[in-house]
């Protein structure tokens, strides 16, 4: 049994700041949690500013972080960006694939990310022909993850068709597995790891037909796994499917058993009150991705309006136009201002909890996102005497963390009680920047 302290200058713990908490580690689990401790104890581990849980990236696409300045070029639309973002996807091997996935979950651990949830559908090589491994991308991004020093739920991806009726396009034939059984065979060969969650995804409602979702459902709903869906991110996407089933994506998805407490709809960009009612009623959450909304021109999404009818929020960096979880927390709640012209819809606990613990149980890992006793023991540190956070009292430290600081303020990530970010410095990816770099480039056409 492997013990450890760490004396906490300051500590968010879910409703307030404390001041000297010493947090024992055993195992990767947190032990105990002991308040009023103004001192550290002989031999602990000091971590100066505000320690939170570990905050979970509840939906990325790490192939999206060799685009990041490329797509700023000029104007356009989601549609437009998609076809960039196509010609980088055709490019990727199960090589390329893990050496930039390294390098971003890398990137995330620097910005206090402890557990990312990787919305997978890259899944063979160009043309569609399976690899002689027929997982070796995601089990490229599984290991890339346990590299990088961050837990990962793989949420391994149903995408078969371009439209609703319409065969995969060529280059979304790499995605296609031909129809849900086969990727239902194909993803139960995935292998969970202590690192590692397997979880289910369809694409869309225009990705994968109508008749096909229940299997994709019911996959998850056997193996008691997370089931993420892009879900009316685009108005063009609600009207095909008005078009083509008579109603909207969201109604589609209930009438096939996809919704449920174990489902999470990213983005809920577009939605009718009925598919809100839909949504929260059935404990279905709900994963905003705000940075990239904005970056995509999707729009803002009735966030509150899902939570108040029952639908837990997470968040994610999706594209990684930015990779920071604080911005995506502050974006949330200013994103809801400009449309309301009021302010104060989430205190700053609301938003870090919506970053730490309804994010990890989004992806499954469950007993994570907390410092309580049990826990795992996957934290991050936040500098609390930057340039950005220099100033307020320590006591408003989760509203200067949320509405002030950024990725750059996170001096330490700890995973399963092991350090992995120390002082802003990754100890298992010597150079981060240069791994970006490198891997970026060895994309570029």
């Amino acid at each position: 049994m492997t013990a450890k302290t760490y004396w906490l200058e300051h500590a968010w713990l879910d409703t307030h700041v404390e001041p000297g908490v010493a947090l024992d580690v055993a195992d990767g689990r947190v032990t105990a949690v002991r308040t009023d401790v103004p001192t550290p104890p002989p031999g602990a581990e000091v971590l100066r500013g505000l320690t939170l849980p570990g905050l979970a990236n509840a939906h990325s696409h790490a192939f999206h972080r060799a685009l990041r300045g490329t797509v700023q070029v000029g104007s356009g639309t989601f549609w437009t960006w998609r076809e960039v973002m196509y010609t980088i996807a055709e490019r990727l091997t199960p090589e390329t694939y893990h050496a930039l996935a390294r390098a971003v979950y890398a990137e995330m651990a620097l910005a206090g990310v402890t557990a990312v949830g990787e919305f997978h559908y890259v899944h063979h090589a160009p043309g569609g022909t399976p690899y002689a491994d027929p997982n070796a991308m995601g089990e490229a991004l599984i290991e890339a993850a346990a590299e990088a020093g961050i837990r990962i739920t793989l949420l391994d991806t149903a995408y078969l068709s371009s439209g609703f009726g319409r065969p995969p396009t060529a280059h979304q034939l790499r995605f296609s597995d031909g129809d849900a059984d086969a990727w239902a065979e194909r993803c139960s060969l995935l292998k969970e790891h202590d690192h590692a969650r397997i979880g289910a995804a369809v694409h869309s409602v225009r990705a994968v037909p109508a008749d096909q979702l229940a299997t994709v459902a019911r996959w998850a709903e056997e193996r008691r796994a997370p089931l993420h869906v892009h879900l009316s991110e685009q108005t063009a996407e609600n009207d095909a499917c008005r078009e083509a089933h008579g109603c909207t994506p969201t109604q589609l998805l209930a009438l096939h058993g996809v919704l449920g407490p174990r489902t999470t709809g990213v983005h809920n960009t577009h939605l009718t009150p009925e598919d809100i009612s839909l949504i929260g009623g059935s404990g279905t959450g709900t994963c905003m991705c705000p940075t990239t909304e904005r970056d995509l021109a999707d729009g803002i999404g009735p966030a509150a309006a899902l939570q108040n009818e029952g639908s837990p929020l997470s968040l994610g960096s999706d594209s990684h136009a930015v990779i920071d979880l604080l911005e995506e927390a502050r974006a949330l709640e200013l994103n809801e201002r400009l449309r309301t012209r009021t302010r104060g819809h989430w205190t700053a606990s609301a938003l870090l909890r919506a970053a730490s613990a309804d994010g990890h149980a989004a992806l499954g890992w469950d007993g994570a996102g907390t410092l309580e006793p049990g826990a795992l023991a996957d934290f991050t540190t936040v500098a609390l005497d930057s340039v950005r956070t220099a100033g307020p009292l320590p006591r408003l430290g989760a509203e200067t963390a949320v509405f002030a600081a950024s990725a750059a303020d996170v001096s330490h990530t700890v995973v399963a009680g092991r350090h992995v970010v120390r002082d802003g410095v990754h100890t298992l990816v010597p150079d981060v920047p240069r791994a970006l770099a490198d891997a970026v480039a060895a994309l570029r056409g």
